[in-house]
């Protein structure tokens, strides 16, 4: 149990956030792929270090600029920010769900994918930086969640121990895979592979709904703070 209650309560406040982040298909699907390429461990792991990275970077300069008022409490600026990000979410879900594959088409891949075999360790690092720290989801649902920690009346060291759960709970999708094959090597490649195709196969879906709920509930929280 957490000493802090208010701790307690900020980190149950971003929980929405962090779960949102860590089903981001197109990620994961990216990491299993590194996970059956000729440089699989190396890569793997440093794709998940840059994916934290990213993470830790956008809410570490959002807590440094302050979004929390004199008094504590959520600033003006932090409710605007959030309903900005949510009607862009809500926009962005539509958009995913008009541009789905018909019935019988093939799930369209990124044409980066197809040179993940050919990674090396720094461009890995570099692709997990990018999907945490600038697909609009993930950028969007961090500042969102970075914005809370800074309006939630804790001390710096508070704020940052929040981020750190924030970004432990984000990033558990892309973890479990490397460490499913860090410890069970060539077991666990059809659990993996069975995952691969899933998420391929219903992406479009699963960001939709993700894009509505969540920006729903973003916006939501910042027309709270402003009424």
């Amino acid at each position: 149990m957490w000493k802090d209650a208010t701790v307690g309560a900020a980190i149950g406040s971003i929980l929405g956030e962090a779960i949102g982040v860590a089903i981001s298909p197109v990620p994961i699907i990216a990491v299993i792929l590194m996970l059956f390429s000729t440089a699989a461990k190396p890569n793997s792991v440093a794709f998940l270090v840059g994916w934290i990275a990213g993470l830790t970077v956008v809410g570490a300069i959002v807590l440094a600029t302050g979004v929390a008022s004199s008094a504590g409490t959520p600033s003006d600026t932090s409710g605007v920010v959030k309903i900005v990000i949510g009607v862009l979410f809500i926009a962005l879900g539509v958009r995913q769900w008009l541009g789905r594959p018909r019935d019988g088409d093939e799930p369209d891949v990124p044409a980066w994918m197809a040179a993940i075999d050919d990674f090396t360790v720094v461009r890995a690092f570099g692709v997990g930086v990018l999907l945490s720290a600038v697909n609009p989801k993930n950028l969007g649902l961090t500042l969102a969640a970075a914005a809370t920690i800074g309006s939630s009346g804790l001390t710096t060291g508070e704020e940052y121990l929040t981020l750190a759960v924030y970004v432990v709970l984000a990033s558990l999708t892309i973890a479990i895979p490397v460490i499913l094959n860090l410890a069970l090597g060539a077991r666990a490649e059809h659990t993996l592979d069975e995952m691969k195709g899933w998420l391929l196969e219903n992406n479009a879906t699963i960001m939709t709904v993700l894009f509505v709920v969540l920006g729903a509930k973003v916006a939501g929280s910042g027309i709270a703070i402003l009424a």
